[in-house]
C-alpha cells in the first residue's frame, strides 16, 4: 500500500534507470520494500528524487519523520509486526549520530531493519563548500558497525545492487538485526554512461531457519516427558500461527507450566490454564516462583536465562535452551547477558525446534499411558494454580477500581469495553512503564502484544507502535499504544507523522506527571545512604509545568482527549478515542494515573 502526501503526483517514470540513485531505487523495488521512513537530507536527495520520480513513490513509498529516531523506530515497529525489513533513511553523518538509539535498539531486539545514510561526495573535488565537507565521513559506517549485522558503502553505482541484497538478506537471516548501507551522493547523482546490471529476484527464496539437531531435539524431549515439573520459559518466539499452536500444544502434551516476558512479544495465550505468569508485569513473581520450582526447564530465545535462574539459588535444574544469541555476540555490548550453562543447548531457530519438539514428545507419549496421565494430572494442578492466582490479582485491580488519579487497570479496563469484541484483536505496543496488570488485559493471540524496544532507550516507544500500525493498515486490527509521558515527550514527532500519512493508531499515555521508575531508583540509594528519601522527586517529576498532552496531540494534528484523572470520565473518554481511530486517524488520550 503506498502512501502519498498528496492525493496525485506528477508521473514522469522513465523507462530505465538514468542516475547512480535510480540503480538504488530500483533494486529496493526488486527486494520489495514497501516503505522509507525518513527525514530529509541533502546527503541523500538523489535518492530521495529516485524515490519519488523514478518509482512514482510507489514501492517504497516515503513516510515523513522529523527525527532520525523516529524514523528508525517506525521501521523498527514495522518489523516487528511483519517480520520484514522497511528501510529507514538517514542524513549523513548527523543524521545516523541520531539515529544510534534506535538502530541500537533494533540490534537488541533482533529485528531487521535496512538503514539507508548518504555522504560525500567522496571525490573531494566535488563537494559543495562547508556544508558538503562536513557531512562527509571515512568509513561512516563505524559509527554503527558494532550494533549492525553488516555495513557497507558501495564504491560505485555497479556495486550498490549487491550492496543492497546482500544488506537485506543479512538482515533476515537469524539471529535478525539492523544493518547499515551508505551511498556516496556523488555516486548517487552521477549520469550513467550504460545499463547497470541489476539482479532478477523473482525466484530467489529467503533462506531457511537454522535447524535443530535431532538428537538434542531427542533428548529434550525425553527430559521433558519424565519431569515432574516442567516448565516452558518463553521469549522472542515467532509469533506466527503455526509456533503458536505448537508452543501450546507442547505446553499441554506435558502439562507443562509456562511463563512469558513482557519485553517480548506474546509468545503464549497468557488466559490460558497453563500460564503462570509474565516477567516484568503484576504476575512477575509468580514467573519467579514457577522457576524455584521446576525440575526441568526449557528456554526458548528467552533474554537473559542465567540471570531468570538466579531466584533458584544455585539449586540444580536440568535446563534445555534454544538459541541463536551466540551468533549475535560482539564485544562492544554486553547485550550478550550471562553465559547460560545448559545441559542440552540447541543452537537452532525457534520456530522449528518448537514443532520438533512437539513431534518427538508426541511420539514418546503414545506408547507411554502412565506418562500422558502424569501429563494431563500435573496439568490440572497448573491450571488451579494459575485460577487461584488470577483470582488474587482480579481482585487486586478491583480494589483499586475508583483510584483517583486512575489505577491503569482501570483505563485498560474501560478501553477495552470502548473497543468491544475487537480488543482479543487489538495489537499492544507499549514501553517499560510500571508492572502491567496482568487480568486487566490478556494477550490471547499472535501479535496481541508487541513486547519493548530492546535497549530500553527512552523515546523509542512511539516511533515503533507507529511503525506497527503503518503494517496493520487495512487488517481490521486495531493498534494501542500504552506509554508514559516521559516516554512520548522524547519523541513526540511520533504523533504528527502518524497524522500526516493518516495512520489509524491510539496512544494512551499513563501520565504519573513523573520519571516515577527513576524516582525509585533515587529512593533506593537514599536508603542504602541512610539519607532522605523525601528527596527522591528532585529531577524527576513533570508536573511544574503539567504538560497537556491532548493538545500537544491536537497541535501535531492528532485527535486529543483529556487529561482525565477521574475513574467516572473515562468510558466516555475511551469511546470518543475509538471513534476517532475507527474514523481513520490517529488520536491521544491523556490519562493521569497513579504511580504503581
Amino acid at each position: 500500500m503506498s502512501l502519498r502526501d498528496v492525493p496525485t503526483i506528477v508521473s514522469a517514470r522513465p523507462a530505465s534507470p538514468e542516475w547512480g540513485s535510480d540503480v538504488a531505487a530500483e533494486m529496493l523495488r526488486r527486494l520489495r520494500v514497501p516503505y522509507i521512513a525518513l527525514m530529509p537530507g541533502a546527503s541523500f536527495r538523489g535518492l530521495h528524487d529516485s524515490i519519488v520520480n523514478y518509482l512514482s513513490n510507489d514501492g517504497p513509498s516515503l513516510v515523513l519523520c522529523n527525527h532520525e529516531e523516529v524514523a528508525v523506530a517506525v521501521a523498527h515497529g514495522y518489523a516487528k509486526l511483519t517480520g520484514r525489513a522497511m528501510a529507514a533513511a538517514v542524513h549523513s553523518t548527523v543524521g545516523l549520530m541520531h539515529a544510534t538509539m534506535t538502530i541500537f535498539c533494533a540490534w537488541c531486539d533482533r529485528v531487521p531493519v535496512l538503514v539507508l545514510g548518504g555522504t560525500g561526495p567522496m571525490d573531494a573535488t566535488a563537494r559543495r563548500p562547508w556544508i558538503d565537507w562536513i557531512h562527509t565521513a571515512h568509513a561512516q559506517g563505524e559509527l554503527v558497525r558494532d550494533f549492525t549485522k553488516w555495513e557497507d558503502q558501495p564504491a560505485s553505482v555497479a556495486a550498490m545492487p549487491g550492496s543492497l541484497l546482500r544488506a537485506w538478506q543479512l538482515a533476515h537471516l537469524e539471529p535478525r538485526g539492523p544493518v547499515y548501507v551508505c551511498l556516496d551522493q556523488g555516486l548517487q547523482e552521477e549520469r550513467l554512461a550504460a545499463p547497470i546490471a541489476i539482479p532478477d529476484l523473482t525466484n530467489v527464496v529467503p533462506a531457511t531457519a537454522p535447524a535443530p539437531d535431532p538428537d538434542a531435539v531427542d533428548r529434550a524431549a525425553r527430559l521433558l516427558v519424565e519431569a515432574e515439573r516442567p516448565l516452558l520459559l518463553l521469549g522472542r518466539t515467532s509469533a506466527s500461527d503455526a509456533a503458536w499452536a505448537d508452543t501450546v500444544a507442547l505446553a499441554e502434551l506435558v502439562g507443562a507450566a509456562v511463563t512469558t516476558d513482557r519485553s517480548g512479544p506474546t509468545s503464549f495465550p497468557t488466559d490460558h490454564p497453563l500460564h503462570q505468569g509474565m516477567w516484568r508485569s503484576q504476575s512477575h513473581d509468580a514467573a519467579v516462583a514457577e522457576i524455584g520450582d521446576a525440575d526441568v526447564i526449557l528456554a526458548v530465545d528467552r533474554l537473559d536465562v542465567a540471570g531468570a535462574l538466579r531466584s533458584r539459588a544455585g539449586r540444580p535444574v536440568h535446563l534445555v535452551n534454544v538459541s541463536l544469541e551466540s551468533y549475535a555476540t560482539r564485544s562492544w555490548s554486553a547485550d550478550y547477558q550471562e553465559v547460560v550453562l545448559a545441559e542440552i543447548a540447541i543452537t537452532a531457530s525457534a520456530d522449528p525446534t518448537i514443532a520438533a519438539l512437539r513431534s518427538a514428545v508426541e511420539r514418546l507419549l503414545a506408547d507411554a499411558p502412565n506418562a500422558r496421565r502424569r501429563a494431563e494430572d500435573r496439568a490440572k494442578v497448573v491450571g488451579r494454580r494459575s485460577r487461584e492466582r488470577r483470582a488474587a490479582w482480579t481482585a487486586e485491580n478491583d480494589a483499586r477500581r475508583d483510584s483517583s488519579p486512575v489505577h491503569l487497570a482501570r483505563a485498560l479496563g474501560e478501553l477495552r469495553a470502548a473497543l468491544g469484541r475487537r480488543a482479543d484483536d487489538a495489537i499492544v505496543a507499549q514501553a517499560p512503564l510500571g508492572p502491567w496488570p496482568t487480568t486487566a488485559w490478556e494477550f490471547t493471540r499472535p501479535h496481541a502484544h508487541l513486547g519493548h524496544d530492546g535497549g530500553a532507550g527512552v523515546g523509542s516507544c512511539p516511533g515503533i507502535a507507529v511503525g506497527a500500525a503503518l503494517a496493520a493498515r487495512g487488517s481490521g486490527r486495531t493498534v494501542v499504544a500504552v506509554i508514559g509521558d516521559g516516554e512520548l515527550l522524547a519523541a513526540p514527532t511520533a504523533l504528527w507523522t502518524a497524522a500526516h500519512h493518516a495512520i489509524p493508531i491510539l496512544f494512551v499515555i499513563a501520565n504519573n506527571q513523573s520519571y516515577f521508575n527513576d524516582e525509585e531508583h533515587q529512593e533506593r540509594v537514599a536508603r542504602a545512604r541512610l539519607r532522605p528519601v523525601e528527596n527522591r522527586w528532585v529531577g524527576q517529576r513533570m508536573d511544574t509545568p503539567a504538560v497537556d498532552f491532548a493538545r500537544l496531540a491536537r497541535d501535531l494534528g492528532v485527535t486529543g482527549i483529556g487529561p482525565v484523572s477521574e475513574p467516572a470520565a473515562l468510558a466516555g473518554a475511551m469511546r470518543q478515542a475509538v471513534a476517532a481511530v475507527d474514523e481513520g486517524g490517529p488520536a491521544l488520550i491523556d490519562v493521569r494515573i497513579v504511580p504503581r
